[in-house]
């Protein structure tokens, strides 16, 4: 595999989980050999392996409780602060910056009362990420097809936490995937919205396999929206491979991105 001359424009990232049956080490090398240097969703006892290889975990994982169970139910306060208090300062150790989180399913829950507890329970820890200069990311996803019954399903719910938090280090993980299924419209989304969004994920629609012109996104248009924005921050691939070379179809994908 020949390093890729990437254009600089997109900081290019990858899912861990969707490499799963690939070790670690060697998709740090593939990484690097394709030309960019950083992997999303990396627990903690596998950080050593990519400062090894020097690679940046560019958002981090472990510290949530699952996709069903988060903020905007108070019973799962508790757990998630301590979880979050004894996180942040391992990834100040380590020198990363970015944390994922997820707002839980709904399970009956009206989407206000979701809103306020989100709110009360993540102020408990954003003073912490602030002084540490850490940014808590909560993630869009679909509740059409993969999270039947998550609250935070759709950018307005999303935007909305993110204006009552009132912090700089609370933002949104726009996932382009899951925001196709829900919603659609997802250049004029990320024009209008941008400064609410600090973290990408990619992935083919439907299926959300390879994000070439086999699935229903134009992603070399999505990524020069998202440059116009002025962001500067991570674009990572989330797609799981149908073809047999896996790392063959990150490459592709890396290309289709780097504009």
């Amino acid at each position: 595999m020949k390093a890729l001359k990437l254009k600089g424009t997109i900081n290019h990232s990858v899912c861990r989980w969707c490499y799963g049956d690939i070790q670690l080490d060697d998709l740090c090398v593939a990484v690097k050999q394709i030309g960019f240097s950083a992997i999303d969703l990396v627990p903690p006892e596998n950080w050593a392996t990519l400062q090894k290889h020097g690679i940046y975990s560019s958002m981090c994982n472990g510290a949530e409780i699952s996709l069903t169970e988060g903020w905007n139910h108070t019973e799962y306060h508790a757990k998630l602060i301590d979880n979050y208090t004894k996180y942040l300062p391992m990834m100040t150790t380590a020198g990363y910056k970015n944390v994922i989180c997820f707002s839980g399913n709904r399970a009956g829950m009206d989407d206000e009362t979701g809103l306020k507890n989100c709110v009360t329970g993540l102020k408990n820890i954003l003073g912490d990420a602030e002084k540490r200069g850490i940014t808590v990311y909560m993630e869009l996803l679909n509740s059409k097809i993969n999270h039947k019954d998550q609250m935070c399903d759709n950018t307005k719910w999303g935007i909305e936490l993110v204006k009552r938090v009132g912090s700089e280090n609370f933002k949104l993980l726009y996932d382009i995937y899951h925001m196709q299924i829900d919603e659609g419209d997802v250049i004029r989304t990320i024009t209008d919205n941008h400064q609410y969004f600090g973290h990408y994920h990619t992935g083919g629609v439907p299926g959300r396999h390879e994000i070439d012109e086999s699935q229903e996104l134009f992603y070399p248009a999505i990524m020069r929206a998202i440059a116009a924005t002025g962001y500067k921050g991570f674009v990572a691939q989330e797609f799981i491979p149908a073809k047999a070379d896996k790392l063959d179809s990150l490459e592709a994908g890396v290309k289709i991105c780097d504009i």
